[in-house]
């Protein structure tokens, strides 16, 4: 990034952009088109279960509005935040993890970066986009929503400014996506850097939205903004493992030297953030266990009551601890056993923020005081449509991959 930047006048981003555009761009668009259209036989199956995925879910999601989604999802009101919370949460601290690893290299100018730059960035629009689909359908009144937090912001809500900073994150990732598909990479490098920005202060706010809950022991701490960031960042280095992995192999390609170095890089920040997440893990239980009896409660709850399979088997051992192995294994250069460090990554963390989300509520708010009905941890079982609207978001990213690879031709740039 250059040490001085001067202000840039909107002439010249028309005149910089309109050069880049030329007619090689759009050919190169319709030959990529026409690949499409010649993709192989299990391309087109995987698109097909895919596209009836999310289809199942659009309609599942369409009956859960028509039935009321007191009806329709589990959630109830001592659990009000579900799976298809964390499930937001999963898909947005992917894309803003996305976002931070993929700025590395375009934005400051580390060059063992520059090669993920396309696809990482197309699949920070993507994971945000499903993230938005899937907390559309878990608002009663989405429409609403969206029309009272532009005519009637709450600028003391956490989640009004949630709302607000990833809207602009998502609008600077697809202005991003735009100038480094045509090669306007001077103008990429600022959208870039907007959406970095932005991306952060999204996220460190919704950490904050935990963080700053007095009456969730579980959630309330300084610590939690911090280990959004962190773990966001590890989301994303075990993503663009994963996806680029499947780029490669969709395209019927090998990995060229810039992406094998891009590919180890990668896997040296995952290890370094793996660390860093195990840490956050082993004192978030140490102090657990001395804090509030609420925390203390739930903390027993993922050691040895009904979370602790989730916490031991898919947290612990499927999230961090075998993807350790398996990355200093691999010392970041078999790419076979990067990828399934980072499909073992991804399960874990998915199950990780299902309990972030689900712990901090079991336990109720008067319990330490004693009181009979209050007693027993509150219980939350996912229904029928909320399983549904997660499968869709998850079938929206695959979508979306798929086409995105054919489409763009494997997102190459000008580093390979």
């Amino acid at each position: 990034m250059p040490e001085d930047i001067k202000p840039v006048k909107v002439s010249e981003i028309v005149k910089d952009v309109t050069s880049s555009f030329d007619l090689s761009v759009a050919t190169t668009w319709y030959s990529n088109l026409m690949e499409f259209l010649s993709g192989s036989k299990s391309f087109y199956v995987l698109l097909i279960i895919s596209g009836i995925i999310v289809f199942a879910s659009a309609m599942s999601g369409a009956n859960a509005i028509n039935m009321g989604y007191r009806h329709a999802y589990g959630v109830t009101r001592e659990v009000a935040w579900g799976i298809l919370i964390s499930t937001y949460i999963f898909f947005v601290v992917t894309s803003t993890g996305l976002c931070i690893v993929s700025s590395i290299g375009h934005v400051f100018g580390v060059k063992d970066f520059m090669p993920i730059a396309k696809r990482t960035v197309f699949l920070a629009v993507v994971t945000i986009m499903a993230g938005f689909t899937v907390i559309f359908l878990d608002i009663e009144n989405p429409f609403r929503m969206v029309i009272y937090n532009a005519i009637s912001p709450n600028l003391t809500s956490n989640i009004w400014w949630m709302g607000t900073l990833y809207g602009a994150y998502m609008f600077f990732m697809v202005v991003e996506f735009i100038f480094l598909l045509i090669g306007s990479n001077k103008y990429a490098m600022y959208a870039g850097l907007l959406g970095l920005l932005s991306g952060i202060a999204a996220h460190s706010n919704l950490g904050a939205i935990f963080g700053m809950l007095h009456g969730r022991e579980f959630w309330y701490g300084p610590y939690m903004p911090i280990y959004f960031i962190a773990s966001a960042m590890a989301s994303g280095c075990a993503a663009i493992i994963f996806f680029t992995y499947l780029g490669y192999k969709v395209n019927n390609e090998m990995m060229d030297k810039p992406m094998e170095r891009s590919m180890e890089a990668v896997g040296k920040l995952c290890t370094l953030l793996l660390s860093v997440i195990m840490f956050f893990a082993t004192w978030k239980i140490i102090t657990g266990l001395v804090a509030a009896p609420g925390k203390v409660e739930a903390i027993r709850a993922m050691l040895a009551g009904p979370y602790s399979l989730n916490f031991w088997l898919f947290e612990v051992l499927i999230g961090m601890v075998i993807p350790f192995v398996l990355l200093l294994r691999s010392k970041n250069r078999n790419i076979n056993m990067m990828f399934t460090a980072s499909t073992l990554m991804i399960i874990g963390i998915f199950i990780m923020r299902y309990d972030l989300v689900v712990v901090g509520q079991i336990v109720p708010l008067y319990h330490d005081l004693g009181v009979n009905e209050y007693s027993s941890l509150h219980k939350y079982t996912p229904s029928f449509y909320e399983i549904m609207v997660v499968a869709g978001g998850l079938g929206i990213v695959a979508i979306s991959f798929l086409l995105g690879e054919r489409v763009f031709k494997g997102h190459k740039s000008e580093i390979h």
